[in-house]
């Protein structure tokens, strides 16, 4: 079915109770809280339009340093959608050692932590920014230590939304900024507006969260993402953390695993096809037009066949044939097929995802804004640095 004019999307197969799904949709959307304020055109940013112009032709790099949602929509973004951006973008989202280069000196660093706590986020600051560099930070209006350290650098600041954790922040300030800066068009990822009233659009939401459900009832706990475009790999690994952060407590949750084909073809799909039952799957391939044709000279008769063909059109193949095999097997899938890439198709993906992660939650009775566990692992941390 057409999901939207950017999206193709064939459902799950299994005849589900949608009902009870479907009335919590309704009463989720008209008690609109922050997370879908900020999907919409309603939201309203903490930084202005003359704020985006002041920085957006002083520098030819942009550096972002961050962790987990922080980062991890802007990394999305930039992936998708890299041939319509002109700058160049560096992102510091691990503990490593960093090289700096003495070539640039043209970057303008952008800071983001919603708590301005972030232990890692606070190392790669000291280690890669001073006086003299440009620097704007994200974070929250609290007394934190990334925002005194921006008023002792005489830094930007623009304040986070206090009611949007990470990983549903990459329509607030924290994705929407940095798009705006490398001349992306913030408006056009706004489409929750439009997808509301889009009835096909609903129906497939509440159709996946139904079956989703259905899943965790029969014990299947993987969801693994079958992608054919690389350039969709880090707007998975935004939806691993989204789900898996969301949904993984009081021992529920689902484990999203990214496999990249066709490279996974020779490795895991085996596994996939003959393995244990307790997954489903989402498929995933973009319709682009424009790629490498191979030199029909240099074929061999046997494969002639490949005569005239480029490579999305064999990787397009190959997603055709496994999805026949998986309907054989009768192995629960749904599949994208992503007909243009634009904000437009982005901002319609990205709620589409976050909008389905947080009905399942509600559904399963489980909080889907916080991440209790993981602020153990911190706490110690500290200690340990404590005491060394």
């Amino acid at each position: 079915m057409i999901l939207t004019r950017n999206i193709f999307l064939k459902n799950f197969k299994n005849k589900v109770n949608t009902k009870n799904i479907n009335k919590d949709l309704a009463k989720f959307i008209k008690n609109k809280n922050q997370i879908l304020n900020s999907l919409s055109n309603e939201y309203k940013y903490s930084y202005s339009n003359i704020f985006i112009k002041k920085f957006k032709n002083k520098f030819s790099s942009l550096r972002i340093i961050g962790m987990g949602g922080s980062i991890l929509g802007m990394k999305a973004i930039y992936n998708f959608l890299k041939f319509k951006i002109k700058k160049k973008i560096f992102f510091v989202d691990n503990l490593v050692s960093y090289r700096k280069n003495a070539k640039e000196k043209n970057y303008l660093n952008l800071i983001i932590s919603k708590s301005g706590n972030t232990l890692e986020t606070i190392s790669n600051v000291n280690l890669l920014i001073n006086k003299k560099t440009k620097n704007i930070f994200i974070t929250e209006n609290k007394d934190n230590y990334l925002r005194k350290l921006a008023h002792k650098l005489k830094s930007e600041i623009v304040d986070h939304n206090d009611f949007i954790g990470g990983r549903y922040s990459v329509l607030s300030e924290v994705g929407m900024l940095p798009a705006s800066l490398v001349g992306l068009n913030e408006k056009k990822f706004k489409q929750f507006n439009n997808l509301v009233k889009n009835k096909k659009f609903i129906n497939a939401l509440i159709l996946n969260v139904a079956n989703i459900i259905f899943f965790l009832k029969k014990k299947k706990f993987n969801s693994i993402i079958i992608n054919y475009d690389e350039n969709s790999d880090d707007l998975f690994r935004w939806y691993q953390q989204l789900v898996a952060e969301s949904l993984g407590k009081k021992q529920k949750g689902l484990l999203p695993t990214i496999s990249t084909m066709p490279k996974d073809n020779h490795s895991l799909m085996q596994l996939y096809l003959d393995g244990p039952k307790n997954n489903f799957f989402t498929f995933f391939n973009t319709s682009e037009s424009k790629s490498n044709k191979l030199n029909t000279r240099e074929l061999i008769k046997s494969h002639h066949y490949l005569k005239n063909k480029n490579l999305c059109e064999i990787v397009q193949s190959q997603k055709i044939a496994t999805e026949k095999v998986f309907n054989e097997k009768k192995i629960p899938f749904r599949s994208f097929q992503i007909l243009k890439r634009s904000e437009e198709t982005l901002g319609e993906l990205f709620s589409f995802f976050i909008i389905e992660t947080i009905l399942i939650g509600r559904a399963i009775k489980i909080k889907p804004y916080d991440q209790h566990a993981v602020e153990l692992i911190k706490k110690n941390t500290k200690k340990n640095l404590q005491s060394y």
